[in-house]
């Protein structure tokens, strides 16, 4: 049974390389991938820690299905870094655990009880 990782660099001759940083870790990867795909390059296995157990957690589905990829991407928390393409500068962080997230509403929702 083959062990090695089925995601391997697929470089286009001449192809841009772009930077991105994980957990103050910086690397380069191909222009053209999503975050997940770009971070599993790189050698990335943990992207988060589950909010329950803490247990690691990384991509599964690859299609925004599972939402086992989130991450932190530019200060935004809970991301799926499999529905995003890397851009170059990109600072990414894993996330520990649940997040919150500004939920904003233009006026509190008030529901009245007719007797």
């Amino acid at each position: 049974m083959p062990t090695d990782s089925l995601f391997r660099r697929v470089d286009a001759e001449g192809g841009r390389l772009i930077t991105l940083t994980f957990d103050d870790q910086a690397f380069q990867v191909p222009s053209g991938l999503t975050v997940a795909a770009a971070l599993l390059l790189a050698g990335v296995r943990q992207f988060r820690t589950s909010p329950v157990g803490g247990e690691a957690r990384a991509p599964y589905c690859m299609m925004g299905v599972c939402f086992e990829c989130l991450v932190e991407i530019d200060g935004v928390p809970s991301r799926q870094s499999c529905l995003i393409e890397a851009a170059d500068g990109m600072r990414i962080r894993s996330q520990q655990g649940a997040r919150e997230l500004p939920f904003t509403a233009a006026e509190p929702v008030v529901m009245e009880v007719q007797p």
